[in-house]
């Protein structure tokens, strides 16, 4: 899966314990109602976010993950994340401008209407 969209913000990483570390970043979609997702980025793909600022955007390649936790209760609770393994910058509207070639005027595409006969009929069979 994957969420686009412009960096929000991009916490620094957290050493979670002596094995794990992560770190999270914010994307906003653009949208009709814009979404503010977290994902994280855990180990060795949290330097991934090194060349990122806020203001960038951004395509993030995601997995959903899912677990399942029993407190001291005996209640089941479930949790979710959204785990970032890749990112990659996208284009913006200055950048695409410069890559796309100029788009014709509409006059350019509207049928010819100044034929004259004997022009039209130059073949020779």
């Amino acid at each position: 899966m994957e969420v686009s969209g412009k960096v929000k913000v991009i916490n620094a990483a957290q050493q979670v314990s002596a094995t794990f570390r992560k770190r999270e970043l914010v994307v906003t979609t653009e949208e009709q109602y814009p979404q503010h997702i977290m994902i994280e980025f855990t180990q060795d793909k949290c330097d991934l976010l090194n060349n990122y600022n806020p203001g960038d955007a951004v395509k993030v390649s995601i997995n959903l993950r899912g677990r399942e936790w029993v407190n001291p209760q005996g209640e089941t609770k479930y949790f979710n994340s959204i785990q970032g393994w890749r990112i990659e910058k996208l284009a913006s509207g200055a950048d695409m401008t410069q890559q796309m070639p100029p788009i014709p005027s509409a006059e350019a595409f509207a049928p010819a209407t100044d034929f004259k006969e004997e022009e039209h009929d130059d073949l020779p069979f």
